[in-house]
């Protein structure tokens, strides 16, 4: 599990009760529950609203797998091809079948099992591209409905002052009253905004940045699984892999195995 996303909700949330505390507020004052349940609520309703059900549906696996989902690594699926693309030369492509259920990498094993099986290469190449077009769509979506609650909250927000100030105007005969309510008014808009910036947009842009390291090591994958099954020297093949990983990526590793 990546720590990123956690962490910077923590530091977020951590700055945000700070600031109250250094100014004297009362930070009890803002969990009122009826402002929290039209943000939250109404801001789901809309998103869920100009989406698709089954996008609904899958929020609750998206947002665990945005929180718990495990950072790939592409250089220790660039070792396993370079091990595997040594023993394939060696010993020929159905040496590796014994080695197939061992890989854990469930992407890697099924385009393996497919070059192992005499697929041809440009169908192997064909199949394992198409899953990752489906996938980059697939999370396309999810990270669309957190952006999307993004954009709605704050306004979502408004109309919850809005609401508040209506009911203000008609406690005018009551002045002793007006302070309270009208700081009331406001907490709508405060969770509009802060849920916005701090939870939804972040939630979408994690996401997305989840689905590029994912499909990144995915293309990796399928470059190597092709290397393999035309018989290339393992030298060449990590060569070629490593020149397809980001250059932080590698840059990050390097400064990893120095440490």
């Amino acid at each position: 599990m990546d720590g990123a996303l956690l962490g910077g909700v923590v530091l977020a949330l951590a700055a945000i009760v700070g600031s109250v505390t250094m100014e004297g507020g009362n930070i009890s004052a803002i969990f009122l529950p009826a402002p929290m349940m039209l943000v939250f609520l109404g801001t789901l309703g809309a998103a869920v609203a100009g989406g698709l059900l089954r996008d609904a549906k899958s929020l609750p696996k998206q947002l665990i797998r945005a929180v718990t989902a495990k950072v790939p690594n592409p250089d220790t699926a660039v070792e396993i091809l370079v091990g595997l693309a040594g023993r394939a030369r060696r010993e020929g492509l159905l040496a590796l079948e014994d080695e197939v259920n061992q890989i854990e990498d469930d992407f890697l094993r099924r385009g393996l099992q497919l070059a192992i099986d005499g697929t041809d290469a440009e169908e192997v190449a064909l199949i394992l591209t198409a899953e990752v077009d489906t996938k980059r769509a697939s999370d396309k979506a999810a990270a669309k409905l957190f952006a999307d609650m993004g954009g709605y909250a704050p306004t979502i927000g408004i109309i919850g002052t809005v609401l508040g100030l209506v009911k203000v105007l008609g406690h005018l005969s009551a002045p002793s009253k007006l302070g309270a309510e009208i700081a009331s008014a406001f907490v709508a808009t405060l969770w509009g905004v802060m849920s916005a910036n701090v939870f939804f947009l972040p939630l979408g842009s994690r996401l997305k940045r989840l689905s590029q390291a994912e499909c990144e090591q995915m293309e990796v994958v399928i470059e190597g699984i092709l290397s393999i099954q035309a018989g290339s020297n393992p030298r060449l093949v990590e060569q070629k892999l490593h020149s397809l990983i980001p250059r932080n990526a590698v840059r990050a590793q390097a400064e990893k195995d120095v440490a």
